[in-house]
């Protein structure tokens, strides 16, 4: 397929960021039809060395700044963001440039049958956010980049970028977001978030409320992943 026919099918796929999170799609809300599509891909999530960022305020930004730092200090990378400002080719960036219109085809050509695969199986169809998250790790994957910062799109447990195991945990600040999903106290959003937290991988929190560092403490011991509380400057 080309661009336009790639963009058409990615914008048929169900995409709550449009929509919002309708009742029935909250409940299925799981990492099977995720992880059934990195399988059919051949697990591209298994190679690539992934800066995982999750949090409320400014993951968006930490992500960019993490990748920024990275490539100024000469190695490659790739960053996956949302949402876009103009393009969502922007969400994919290989070494600071959105990946090209090209590249969104030839990708959506591999994933598309994977995602009607996945379909068939009576999984829960893979979502725009979903495909997106195959095609921008499959990217990275072939590009055989140095470094990968993914940042999450909803919360962190659930979140379709919760597939990989990171070399590298970061949690910004926390606030009331989502709560419709992500539940209505700021411990309810922070389990949430924490939900990206892998057993042994490093964890670097931005400054909490103390009962969220306490939460912090208690998550990564439990995962035995070591912590670093993060200070502000001044």
């Amino acid at each position: 397929m080309d661009y336009a026919q790639a963009a058409e099918w990615l914008e048929r796929l169900t995409n709550p960021e449009r929509t919002g999170l309708g009742r029935r799609f909250r409940k299925r809300m799981n990492l099977d039809a995720t992880r059934r599509l990195m399988e059919l891909l051949g697990n591209p999530h298994e190679r690539i060395h992934v800066v995982h960022v999750a949090g409320t305020k400014g993951k968006g930004s930490v992500s960019a700044m993490i990748e920024s730092t990275c490539r100024v200090a000469g190695l490659r990378t790739g960053l996956f963001t949302s949402p876009h400002l103009v393009s969502w080719r922007e969400r994919i960036r290989i070494d600071g440039r959105p990946i090209s219109e090209a590249q969104i085809a030839a990708l959506a050509d591999e994933v598309r049958p994977a995602v009607e695969q996945v379909e068939q199986e009576g999984l829960r169809g893979p979502s725009f956010f979903e495909a997106l998250t195959a095609m921008g790790i499959l990217a990275f994957e072939r590009e055989g980049l140095d470094v990968c910062v993914l940042e999450t799109g909803l919360g962190g447990r659930l979140d379709a970028t919760n597939v990989v195991t990171p070399e590298l945990s970061v949690i910004t600040t926390l606030g009331y977001d989502h709560t419709r999903v992500l539940g209505n106290t700021l411990p309810q959003i922070a389990r949430e978030k924490a939900g990206i937290i892998k057993p042994g991988v490093p964890v670097v929190v931005a400054p909490q409320p103390e009962s969220i560092e306490r939460l912090m403490r208690d998550v990564t011991q439990t995962a035995g992943a070591p912590l670093h509380l993060a200070r502000p400057f001044t």
